[in-house]
């Protein structure tokens, strides 16, 4: 596939004009600019590797790095050459990204608080989620009491409980565990009931021809069935975990992702908000890719 297309030159020619802009002085005093620089050279790393490596989406790469390139150039204009836009509101790229120079050691203890709860949460929610699913979807009884409950309990955001967790748990951290934990839980409970119940008949049929009692049935049969749906649905659950996450730790955390943005807002120290959501933003990009190794490697077939 052809790599040095139309798109290709333009993004590049856009990437030089940037770098010689962020060079020369401009109308507003600015950090250093190395942290930008450097930012800039990252983000050419990844596209060259994916353009020249991995030879997907040629095109559509190209085009997307125009976009990038672009919405930066403009940013710098507006900025740090023009002073155009409101000074504390919309802060220069060269302040933003030497945050990430300056303040590396607390937004890496942020990342970490945050995906420490990411992982609790979504593990508890997830696993009690496909072990209560099972059982409740295959044993009539059971899916005739629980299913009604969970289908009026799943739609209700589970951001509304946060304020009455907060009060309940003996911490705001263990308040945001329960949060995602409920976000997580009761979609998946549901899902895997519904899934279980809509099982192919000609599975049924081969398990009552070979007369296997409930627990086989769960273990051998059904778990090994609804698995693939959990883990294609990895996507939409860190989505919804990550936004859970952040509301969380805005109401009331001491560490966190969303502390970091919503403690900076107090102050409105907007370098320190904007800096915050592109970490967020780069963390969800580095899970998206984790999670399609794992959906690349376990289910292979689709």
């Amino acid at each position: 596939m052809k790599i040095f297309s139309k798109s290709f030159f333009i993004a590049h020619f856009i990437m030089i004009v940037l770098i010689i802009l962020v060079n020369i002085p401009g109308q507003k005093s600015v950090e250093d600019s190395k942290a930008l620089l450097v930012g800039i050279f990252i983000i050419e790393l990844i596209y060259l590797y994916k353009l020249i490596l991995k030879r997907k989406n040629v095109v559509a790469l190209s085009d997307i790095m125009i976009i990038v390139w672009s919405i930066l150039l403009l940013w710098e204009i507006a900025t740090t050459q023009l002073n155009l836009l409101h000074p504390v509101l919309v802060p220069n790229p060269e302040d933003v990204f030497h945050v990430f120079a300056s303040q590396y050691n607390m937004l890496l203890l942020c990342v970490a608080s945050s995906m420490e709860l990411l992982v609790i949460g979504t593990f508890f929610g997830i696993g009690l989620g496909l072990g209560l699913g099972l059982p409740v979807g295959w044993i009539p009884r059971l899916r005739e009491i629980f299913y009604p409950i969970a289908n009026v309990l799943t739609p209700i955001p589970p951001v509304v409980y946060a304020p009455y967790l907060i009060a309940l748990m003996p911490t705001f951290r263990s308040a945001s565990a329960v949060v995602i934990f409920l976000g997580i839980f009761w979609p998946t409970f549901l899902s895997i009931i519904i899934r279980v119940n809509s099982i192919e008949p000609h599975i049924l049929d081969s398990a009552k021809v070979l007369n296997v009692n409930n627990k086989t049935m769960i273990r051998k049969i059904l778990l090994p069935y609804v698995i693939p749906s959990v883990i294609s649905g990895l996507k939409v659950t860190m989505i919804t975990s990550v936004m859970l996450l952040t509301f969380a730790e805005m109401m009331g955390a001491t560490r966190g992702m969303g502390f970091y943005i919503i403690n900076y807002t107090h102050y409105a120290n907007y370098t320190n908000v904007v800096a915050g959501i592109i970490l967020v933003g780069i963390v969800v990009t580095l899970l998206n890719w984790f999670i399609n190794i794992i959906q690349n490697k376990a289910i292979k077939w689709q």
